[in-house]
């Protein structure tokens, strides 16, 4: 798992049939300090997480079996919303 930002929302025409009812969310790689770590990445949202919020997010195989339906190509899903973070 890693640790990201939701820094926007990714709008389709089209999206694969499994992915129906989820959003897909554009997810900021950030440090435990806040600040960005690497490139935004688009992510299946199966949490319902918000713009500006923090989530933890997976990416390959993992991803894809964050839905019901395993067999889809999902690269990157958020799983989990993160309250906070105590050091």
């Amino acid at each position: 798992m890693q640790l990201g930002e939701v820094v926007g929302t990714v709008v389709c025409t089209r999206k694969v049939p499994v992915w129906s009812g989820q959003r897909l969310r554009l997810v900021q790689p950030i440090r435990e300090d806040g600040k960005p770590q690497g490139r935004p990445v688009v992510a299946l949202d199966v949490v319902s997480s918000g713009e500006g919020q923090r989530v933890f997010f997976v990416k390959g195989r993992e991803a894809a079996q964050a839905i019901a339906d395993p067999v889809n190509p999902a690269d990157a899903a958020i799983v989990v919303l993160v309250d906070r973070i105590e050091t």
